[in-house]
């Protein structure tokens, strides 16, 4: 079981900064918890395909090709406020 409770809170535009761009770090939130993908090939520059960084893709990922699974691989670094 994963306990989520003691992540640190981010805001939105926080999290906006985290794009890849504005601070190194590249951040994506699914469900309302925080991944770091900056060690992803695939989000280079914080762009993937069609999709920003810094933003909450829970929304989008019924386009993606693959499931939820992926972010299995990433760390979680907070939860969206």
């Amino acid at each position: 079981m994963n306990n989520h409770e003691n992540l640190p809170l981010y805001s939105k535009s926080k999290l906006a900064l985290r794009n890849g761009q504005d601070k190194p770090e590249i951040w994506v939130a699914f469900r309302g918890l925080i991944y770091d993908v900056t060690e992803s090939r695939l989000w280079k520059f914080g762009k993937h395909y069609e999709h920003w960084a810094g933003q909450d893709l829970t929304e989008e990922l019924s386009e993606a090709p693959h499931s939820d699974q992926v972010f299995k691989r990433f760390p979680i670094v907070g939860k969206i406020e």
